[in-house]
């Protein structure tokens, strides 16, 4: 198969950017490694509030990322999701084969990659039979909160994440547990105050400083944690572990591609998005330039930037002539 843009990742940025080159007629393809286009977006936070979204005043990640899809499903993006990208070759002007971990052979004459901060992998803690409770009660992300319906939950963690769903499952599960190995956390301040509070109110029980140091339960569900406060080690019924506890991200194969990079970010050019190798473009907070900002929006900006330089690569002799969406309008019949 063949396409116009090879787009990595299908988060915010990426999905805006089948948008942006699909209203400049070209072509896109997308993969994601993730079984579901949002990236972070749906992985971390599908249902809490963003703030910063112009024209929304609060939007959750779930309808931020559904109302992307919707904006550019016209242009009929095709999806390769639950892959990677595990090879790319050149092909000289003729542009890029890319290679999915799924044995997926994509043809494409321009790269765009919106990896975000790249591949996420949480931080597990050093647990016995942890990895045979995983889809069994283990949790490192919250993709809905009515799985927590009338349940008890345990989370674990002292950062944003933890303290954030520790209060958002207080309002749905029957009983919220919140573990942590110290007494301070690195949340927000209004947030660990809005903990405090709900922990005044019972709403919210709090284990600091300790630690969960074993997970009991069977082959259906994780049943109990133990859970040590100094010597002093006690069981607590749960039906849902949730551990916070940060995670690592990798450029994965993409480091390489021969990229300039600084650090585990991509050099782009702040005018253009191109990285240092003709014919690959990069947005969003995989990249890095001066006074760069990492926000959804500012993805957003880049997406439209790295389509018009897109489009000047692959048609150096059409003349591109800017004209507003209100003028244009939405192309009547899907490209092909």
């Amino acid at each position: 198969m063949s396409t116009e843009v090879l787009i990595v990742g299908a988060g915010p940025t990426g999905l805006f950017a089948v948008f942006q080159c699909g209203m400049l007629n070209m072509r896109s393809h997308v993969v994601d490694s993730l079984p579901y286009v949002g990236g972070q977006c749906m992985a971390l936070y599908p249902e809490k509030p963003i703030y910063d979204i112009p024209a929304f005043s609060k939007i959750d990640g779930a309808s931020l990322i559904e109302n992307l899809r919707t904006q550019a499903e016209p242009f009929q993006p095709v999806f390769h999701l639950d892959q990677t990208l595990h090879k790319m070759e050149s092909m000289g002007d003729d542009g890029f084969i890319a290679t999915t971990t799924k044995g997926t052979k994509i043809k494409a004459r321009a790269i765009l990659i919106a990896g975000g901060a790249g591949a996420y992998v949480p931080n597990r803690p050093a647990l016995a039979d942890l990895a045979f409770y995983e889809g069994k009660g283990i949790h490192y992300s919250v993709t809905s909160k009515e799985v927590f319906r009338h349940k008890k939950a345990t989370v674990v963690g002292g950062g944003d994440s933890a303290l954030d769903w520790a209060i958002a499952l207080s309002d749905v599960a029957s009983d919220v547990t919140l573990v942590h190995r110290r007494l301070g956390f690195t949340a927000a301040p209004a947030t660990v105050t809005k903990l405090h509070e709900l922990v005044q109110q019972n709403k919210i029980r709090l284990e600091a400083p300790a630690q969960i140091t074993a997970v009991h339960g069977d082959e259906q569900s994780v049943r109990s944690v133990t859970i040590k406060a100094s010597s002093i080690e006690k069981t607590v019924c749960t039906d849902h572990l949730l551990f916070f506890l940060g995670s690592v991200s990798s450029l994965g194969p993409i480091a390489s591609w021969g990229l300039e990079l600084e650090g585990a970010r991509i050099k782009v050019d702040p005018g253009t998005q191109q990285t240092s190798r003709r014919g690959i473009f990069a947005i969003g907070d995989i990249v890095v330039y001066p006074n760069k900002l990492k926000l959804i929006l500012c993805g957003f900006s880049e997406a439209a930037m790295a389509a018009h330089a897109i489009h000047g690569f692959l048609y150096p002799d059409t003349v591109l002539v800017h004209k507003h969406s209100t003028s244009i309008g939405i192309p009547a019949v899907p490209l092909t």
